[in-house]
């Protein structure tokens, strides 16, 4: 089992050591951040995360087990108005631990918060096309694929494509 905590400065090091080639950190954070990953760029992402009010929640994934953070993931663009958000920066950091459905619980816990603590409607993300673990892992928590991105960011010499995905409250209750 897996648990959420607020991602926090003294975090940082971690994130950074598993964000190891600028692929990697386009796939986990697109074009706002710049390879290598640092302290500064964090501090950025952080501005105004994690309080009631805030548009982005952003967490760390903790084994339930061992008390060791083994992942990453937040929930941006909360729009409360609309009762939306999107999912994003979503990791499972260690190689050792990826494959064994530490992604699922991680979605479903932000799921979980998304809509029986925020009372959401609608959550939403992006994933490559190529990315099929992930996809696999989305589709079974429920999420839709709505739209394909053809060459939607470029890297180095290709282009790659995205799947915007959807997920509603309906969904979400009904219990996958």
């Amino acid at each position: 089992m897996i648990k959420l905590e607020y991602f926090q400065q003294s975090d940082f090091e971690q994130l950074i050591d598993w964000i190891d080639s600028p692929s990697f950190l386009m796939q986990w954070g697109g074009p706002g951040f710049d390879y290598p990953l640092d302290h500064e760029q964090l501090e950025r992402y952080m501005e105004d995360a994690n309080h009631k009010e805030a548009e982005t929640l952003i967490y760390k994934v903790v084994d339930g087990e061992t008390g060791k953070a083994i992942g990453h993931i937040s929930l941006g663009k909360i729009d409360r108005t609309n009762r939306s958000a999107r999912i994003g920066k979503v990791l499972v950091g260690s190689r050792q631990t990826r494959g064994k459905g530490i992604g699922q619980q991680m979605t479903r816990e932000v799921l979980r918060i998304a809509f029986e603590e925020l009372k959401l409607h609608r959550v939403s993300l992006g994933v490559f096309d190529f990315n099929n673990a992930a996809i696999a892992c989305y589709e079974k928590a429920g999420f839709k694929k709505e739209a394909l991105l053809r060459d939607f960011r470029r890297i180095g010499e290709e282009y790659w494509s995205l799947w915007e995905m959807g997920v509603l409250e309906e969904v979400w209750h009904k219990g996958v």
